[in-house]
């Protein structure tokens, strides 16, 4: 009801990728967000939520922010918080430039690799 009132959710990885997904939705579709499973113990991993949608493979026209972003998540969590913070800072630049019609698959007003060269160049 409030999504607002929480900042982060720890929960088992069943309900964590029904949460997810919502969130997603809640923040603008699959192709924005990013999500991390953290061990402070050991390996974690990073990804864009909604997974690598493989009916979408050699079809440029994914928006890959959400796969962006999660490379800056992993680079804050590897210490790299400078490169985490050029990157989020480009993703946001690229945002705003006006360039990007819609974060929808295939109506984004540019294909998935002239999105990514546009946020490469703004790093």
């Amino acid at each position: 009801k409030n999504p607002e009132w929480f900042d982060v959710i720890v929960v088992e990885n069943m309900f964590g990728d029904v949460i997810t997904d919502l969130g997603a939705m809640i923040q603008g579709g699959m192709g924005i967000a990013a999500g991390g499973n953290l061990n402070p113990e050991g390996v974690s991993m990073f990804e864009p939520i909604g997974g690598s949608a493989p009916k979408y493979t050699g079809q440029d026209v994914i928006c890959p922010l959400a796969a962006i972003a999660a490379a800056q998540m992993m680079l804050e969590h590897l210490g790299e918080e400078d490169g985490g913070a050029r990157i989020e800072n480009a993703i946001i630049e690229a945002l705003g430039s006006g360039k990007i019609k819609s974060l929808s698959a295939g109506k984004m007003g540019m294909g998935t690799a002239e999105m990514g060269d546009l946020v490469a160049g703004l790093i």
